[in-house]
């Protein structure tokens, strides 16, 4: 009689289940915090002011009034983005079928969404220049 074959144990890598879970999270966490960010920010830019209105001087008046406009701002930038771009992570694990092209393209949108948001951050914390105000601006 022939002995029973031993089943081997499937060997999980323990670090990606556990980035994955906290993905999953990051998604529905910031799905929630944009709501009323991208609400707040129509509303501010688009309802309350006249878009019409909005300049340069319109931008260095909110900054310079309330430190809490650039926290707003930012939060907003990083939250959309990065929410983004783990939605497009998504998109690439599902219709993309090499491995090389996966890694790929992954590695240029961590690179580009890296790229944005370092801008994006540069422009919130130098904010606007005083020499670039048109005339009249307070």
């Amino acid at each position: 009689m022939a002995a029973a074959p031993k089943a081997v144990p499937r060997t999980v890598p323990p670090v990606r289940p556990r980035l994955e879970a906290w993905l999953w999270i990051f998604m529905r966490v910031s799905g929630v915090l944009l709501i009323p960010l991208a609400f707040g920010h129509l509303a501010i830019m688009h309802i309350i002011n006249n878009v019409h209105d909005i300049n340069a001087c319109f931008v260095y008046q909110r900054w310079n009034v309330l430190f809490w406009w650039r926290v707003y701002d930012a939060l907003l930038l990083f939250l959309a983005y990065v929410h983004g771009l783990n939605g497009l992570r998504y998109v690439i694990d599902d219709y993309v079928h090499s491995a090389g092209w996966k890694r790929a393209l992954k590695g240029i949108a961590f690179v580009g969404g890296a790229a944005v948001i370092a801008i994006g951050a540069v422009a919130l914390i130098g904010g606007v220049r005083v020499t670039a105000l048109p005339a009249g601006c307070p």
